[in-house]
């Protein structure tokens, strides 16, 4: 039987190779479409005025991609910067958005030591790991926050797996997992989190390709000595 690290392995080379093949088509197709999406910007608002202030530390955007996230945070006063293991979508970032920090890397292993993060934002970068893979990255995020960092996750929400083997105009192999919201927000608790939020919207017409409910998530790391409380 694969063991977790060797799907891991599998999955991130998958990943790496698809997004490395749109990544250029990606950022066209997505450039805008956070001006779109109130919603969406409510809760990257919110994120940030949590996690700003004067003793505040970076922020990763996690699985960034070409960037997009990456600098709307800092547009929002966040000292923010993005890492995705795809060296393609890191070059796009990098052309994209010069004045900003894109590394390589993966959620599963961030070359960060602990406690170094005041926030992380995974937008949308966790769909292509099934839920056997979840709890080791969020223990891995758990990890980089100090205390009292906040992560804010988007995912898709449901109960199913699609395969794509063509997207963004070329040919990929990838899996989309949808992840029941109380799945999520149970593997984040057994992380370490303390759920604070929590949002699901209707798809809509914009969604495309991630038809289904869209699901958010704001959990923080406690600070030692408090209780990791959790919502019912």
């Amino acid at each position: 039987m694969t063991d977790a690290s060797e799907t891991a392995e599998a999955t991130e080379a998958a990943t790496r190779a698809s997004y490395d093949t749109v990544a250029a088509a990606y950022e066209q197709l997505l450039r805008a479409e956070l001006d779109a999406r109130p919603l969406e910007r409510a809760l990257l608002a919110a994120f940030a005025e949590l996690v700003r202030g004067p003793e505040s530390g970076p922020v990763a955007d996690l699985g960034c991609g070409p960037g997009r996230i990456t600098a709307h945070l800092a547009t929002l006063g966040l000292d923010a910067y993005g890492i995705d293991l795809s060296p393609g979508m890191i070059a796009v970032a990098r052309e994209r958005h010069p004045h900003l920090r894109f590394e390589e890397g993966t959620m599963g292993a961030l070359a960060l030591g602990d406690g170094k993060l005041s926030g992380a934002v995974a937008w949308y970068s966790t769909v292509h790991m099934g839920p056997d893979l979840l709890p080791g990255v969020f223990a891995e995020i758990h990890r980089a926050l100090a205390p009292g960092g906040r992560l804010l996750l988007a995912y898709k929400a449901g109960e199913r797996v699609r395969h794509l083997d063509h997207a963004y105009g070329h040919p990929l192999s990838l899996d989309v997992y949808w992840v029941p919201p109380g799945e999520v927000e149970g593997l984040l608790r057994a992380a370490g989190f303390a759920v604070e939020a929590r949002v699901t919207r209707r798809p809509d017409a914009g969604d495309g390709p991630r038809a289904g409910e869209q699901g958010f998530v704001l959990a923080r790391k406690p600070v030692a000595g408090s209780e990791a409380g959790a919502l019912s």
